[in-house]
């Protein structure tokens, strides 16, 4: 006889997905995702977060002009790892904080996605 909970047929039909509540680790894409940009970008620096109860540890990369983006790395040694390879400064978020040009670069950009959603309305 098989032993079959009452759910096992929801939860096959997931197609392979993680459960809810458990974290994902960094996946090659990400990695991939945090080359090309950085390669695309100068000046860019890296802000690693740390893990939390939600979310496993991510890199946020920085470029001169405060375009940013984030992504999941497996720790803060692979963060200074990929740093490394790559020449750009890591620095720990909670020791440094995030540059005030990501925040200004924000800001811009709420600004303009306001004034692009008025002008479709305008228009």
């Amino acid at each position: 006889m098989i032993d079959v909970g009452l759910f096992d047929r929801l939860r096959s039909k997931r197609g392979g997905k993680q459960r809810p509540g458990t974290l994902r680790g960094a996946s090659d894409a990400d990695t991939a995702h945090l080359d090309a940009w950085a390669s695309q970008r100068r000046g860019v620096e890296a802000y690693v977060e740390p893990r939390t109860n939600v979310t496993e540890t991510t890199v946020v990369l920085v470029a001169h002009d405060g375009e940013w983006t984030r992504r999941r790395i497996g720790s803060l040694g692979q963060a200074q790892d990929f740093g490394s390879k790559r020449s750009i400064p890591v620095y720990e978020v909670e020791r440094t904080g995030y540059p005030q040009r990501m925040r200004d670069y924000t800001k811009r950009q709420k600004i303009l996605e306001r004034r692009r959603r008025e002008a479709e309305r305008d228009a």
